[in-house]
């Protein structure tokens, strides 16, 4: 069924991505090509929130990496809880076509009524509502991890991958995986037709660690621009009151203890990233979104992109249109429209340019993200309430407790 399914979808997956034109599957060489058999074999199809990197081979290379890694990989937790976790992020962004795309995925992997967070809920509600507070450094920082430290790593992979994801797609993909002649009241069958067909796949699991070889090793990225991550170590501390006695926290350490596999394919990710940000990104504009990106808190940029325009008229003016692009990436990727691209294409950037540029951004915002979730100490012997936020300084601990 999976080979079935990914050549009647192919014609459909490239005529999706919008701004740049999709390397074919039968043009694909060397590292395209590598990716592309990935894909068809481990996810089922020729994605188009992955394809869509094409025109930058190791911008494609980076996005499967972490996909498949975060995603797909086996570990401590299921399919079901991992897709759970990519529909909220993607929600939180703003991204209706990933939110409907693993929402009906979602709907497959579990029958209705335990979706709904029924008893014996194999994706408890406390899992999505934290998914939904890593959008925000103030929400992550009270909202308790849902899971044991090992397990709640796991699940900020899949978080950290959808951050960067879902900027890409608001750029590059429409609101809907289906065209636009197709009338709106069909979307929905559609859509959980997509999701039962892509069921095989997803009930799959794929043995951890066969996609970072795709790029360099790397060394695991510092924290982003300097910035304080929450807890005072590197991606995300174990929540207020804990102490160095605690042990070893936060996602480089519990990525390098608990899943190696993810902690090579961001870092390789991350030194990919860099190297066709300084390719295809001027200086300067990096700079400007370094120091933009330190400063923001996840909170929302405002209803216009004024914001974008004002912060970049600090670049000379060759150099605008990519600062545009660049901080509306990172930080509000659904105002992204066709005169931003165009704009950034006047100056003769093409495919790859455009994509590079785009991917630089969205996985600094990321990396940024990642910079504030907390995960707990290995060492601990149990999480807190699943899901209950964490008290502020000088709060009142029974305002929180249950009725």
């Amino acid at each position: 069924m999976g080979g079935t399914l990914a050549r009647l979808m192919r014609p459909g997956t490239l005529i999706q991505v919008r701004h740049v034109s999709p390397v074919r599957p039968r043009a694909a060489r060397g590292l395209v090509a590598r990716v592309y058999r990935q894909l068809e074999d481990d996810f089922g199809l020729l994605a188009p929130p992955v394809i869509l990197h094409s025109p930058s081979p190791e911008a494609l290379a980076g996005c499967w990496t972490m996909l498949r890694e975060s995603l797909l990989a086996a570990g401590r937790t299921g399919r079901a809880e991992r897709e759970a976790v990519a529909a909220a992020v993607s929600a939180a962004n703003a991204c209706p076509y990933c939110t409907g795309v693993h929402t009906e995925t979602l709907r497959g992997l579990v029958p209705p009524a335990r979706a709904a967070g029924t008893a014996g809920d194999p994706v408890p509600p406390e899992i999505t509502g934290w998914a939904r507070a890593t959008a925000t450094r103030e929400t992550a920082r009270r909202h308790a991890a849902p899971l044991p430290a090992e397990r709640t790593a796991e699940l900020a992979a899949v978080a950290v991958t959808f951050h960067y994801l879902n900027r890409m797609v608001n750029v590059f993909l429409d609101d809907s995986p289906w065209p636009p002649q197709v009338p709106g009241a069909a979307h929905r069958p559609l859509s959980r037709l997509l999701g039962l067909l892509m069921l095989p796949a997803a009930r799959r699991t794929a043995a951890p660690g066969a996609s970072p070889g795709l790029l360099p090793a790397a060394p695991f990225p510092d924290p982003p621009y300097g910035t304080d991550p929450a807890g005072g170590r590197p991606y995300g501390g174990p929540g207020d009151g804990a102490t160095a006695k605690d042990g070893p926290y936060g996602l480089a350490a519990a990525w390098a203890a608990d899943m190696p596999h993810f902690a090579d394919a961001f870092a390789r990710a991350s030194a990919a990233a860099d190297a066709y940000g300084r390719r295809s990104v001027p200086h300067r504009v990096r700079e400007l979104v370094a120091a933009e990106l330190a400063a923001w808190d996840g909170g929302p940029t405002g209803l216009s992109r004024a914001w974008a325009t004002v912060a970049a008229d600090r670049l000379p003016a060759a150099e605008r249109p990519a600062g545009r692009l660049a901080l509306l990436t990172a930080l509000a990727s659904h105002q992204v429209d066709r005169a931003a691209v165009e704009e950034f294409r006047a100056a003769g950037s093409g495919d790859r340019e455009l994509v590079e540029l785009t991917s630089w951004a969205a996985l600094a915002a990321a990396r940024r993200v990642a910079s504030w979730i907390p995960v707990p100490p290995a060492s601990a012997a149990a999480p807190a309430p699943a899901g209950r936020p964490v008290p502020a300084p000088g709060e009142d601990p029974a305002r929180h407790a249950p009725a």
